[in-house]
């Protein structure tokens, strides 16, 4: 981070983020803010290079006397150096990391860059965790209970190469990790993570470090390992997962600027990935996925999955 945003976000304690990689989405302006939320917290939009002349071109960015840079209500953070090049694993760490990134943050809402919203923060911050005292607040997903259901639809969807999805779940499922049941004191083990709302308690950041490291060891689905964690701090970290119809409430949801596609969701086979198919692997990232598990795999199974959406 620049100096001037690294001193600018150290008065923050109150926190709406966001981000742009690769220059897919544009900003979209919060509505019905209130003048107190607007005083007390800050919006931060976390941006990489490409994405800032992205944003440049296309829309009005105005400087302040420290030359902070603004679009509208955001202020626009720039990242350089980021430690991947695939541009979903970029976004996990303001995302996931928000902690790491605005230290001085007590809470803080996480909303994905293709999402505008349109309720008050402190509203949010009121119905979501401290009604009930929660810490923790995330959106159930809107088709999937299960972890293999949500894998098996990321691969009808080439959202990532379906063998190294395989691969992660046959991990979890070695490991222990049954498909969601009514058994299960969660309600999901799928979350939709385009919003998450935290207030940064020490357990809070701990499950969030954890979450990280699991996405930067294998598919930057996050959607997939988040319950895993769940699973193995075995009832210690406690979070709301509120209905689905509730996260459609909170905002309006766009499209991406263009389809977001890499070389790698197309991969069929490992052997794809051998001699001059071997630029095609991520150069940062996902090492898990080539590093020998300890145990031997052959023998897994997964559970069958039943496909319950068209829309997977």
């Amino acid at each position: 981070m620049n100096l001037v945003d690294i001193e600018y976000v150290k008065k923050c304690r109150f926190v709406v983020a966001t981000g742009t990689f690769d220059g897919y989405d544009v900003p979209y302006q919060p509505s019905n803010t209130s003048i107190r939320s607007k005083k007390l917290f800050c919006f931060l939009m976390v941006v990489d290079e490409v994405s800032l002349k992205f944003i440049k071109k296309n829309v009005i960015v105005r400087k302040d006397r420290d030359e902070g840079m603004w679009v509208g209500i955001w202020r626009l953070i720039p990242l350089k150096h980021l430690p991947y090049d695939e541009p979903r694993r970029k976004g996990k760490v303001p995302k996931i990391l928000t902690h790491r990134l605005f230290p001085e943050a007590q809470y803080s809402i996480w909303i994905d860059g293709k999402m505008e919203l349109i309720v008050d923060p402190l509203r949010i911050l009121e119905r979501y965790l401290r009604h009930d005292k929660h810490t923790y607040a995330i959106a159930q997903h809107k088709h999937h209970r299960s972890i293999y259901e949500e894998a098996d639809a990321n691969k009808r969807r080439k959202r990532y190469a379906r063998l190294l999805i395989d691969l992660q779940m046959n991990i979890f499922y070695y490991e222990g990790m049954e498909p969601w049941s009514l058994k299960k004191n969660t309600i999901s083990d799928v979350p939709e993570g385009a919003i998450i709302i935290r207030e940064h308690t020490a357990l809070s950041n701990l499950f969030n470090c954890l979450w990280f490291n699991e996405v930067n060891l294998s598919t930057p689905r996050d959607q997939l390992s988040f319950g895993y964690i769940v699973y193995r701090l075995r009832g210690l970290f406690k979070f709301f997962m509120f209905q689905n119809c509730e996260y459609n409430s909170l905002f309006v949801l766009h499209l991406h600027t263009r389809e977001h596609s890499s070389q790698v969701e197309w991969i069929k086979s490992l052997s794809e990935f051998k001699g001059n198919g071997s630029s095609m692997k991520e150069s940062r990232g996902g090492f898990g996925l080539w590093t020998p598990y300890p145990k031997n795999l052959d023998s897994v199974i997964l559970p069958p999955v039943v496909r319950t959406s068209k829309a997977g």
